[in-house]
């Protein structure tokens, strides 16, 4: 299992409704931006993943809203990578507050497409040997 913390993720006035609470949409961009930094901090970029012709679509997307994130918080991003990637990536997210209060779970699923093809594929095998420490036993 890999875990990655992105931490002081600040809250803007534009990430708000009119209750000053986060609309519940943008989780989805905070879910990407701890997936972009989990994968950079193995080593990756998903600009390189696709520029060797491999897409990585969002096949699925989960989110439980437990508590409010507001204005002005300052977030931070756990991201989980619970199992080996396949032909699919899972990232599990948990994101709390700076008091440490979680606020909300969530989980997607990416699956890896040859973008010339629109095929599915394997993971890319630097993907595969950067996570295979943390998979071993």
């Amino acid at each position: 299992m890999i875990t990655y913390d992105v931490t002081d993720i600040r809250v803007r006035y534009y990430d708000t409704d009119q209750m000053g609470i986060v609309y519940y949409g943008n989780y989805a961009r905070f879910y990407e931006i701890g997936r972009v930094e989990a994968l950079r901090n193995l080593g990756l970029s998903y600009k390189e993943i696709e520029a060797s012709g491999i897409s990585m679509p969002v096949y699925d997307l989960n989110s439980r809203f437990i508590r409010p994130a507001k204005y002005d918080d300052l977030l931070t991003i756990r991201v989980t990578i619970p199992q080996m990637p396949k032909t699919r990536l899972m990232f599990a997210y948990e994101i709390f507050n700076q008091d440490g209060q979680l606020l909300n779970t969530g989980q997607t699923t990416l699956v890896f497409v040859r973008t010339e093809t629109g095929r599915p594929c394997s993971a890319p095998a630097e993907l595969v040997e950067a996570a295979k420490p943390f998979f071993e036993q």
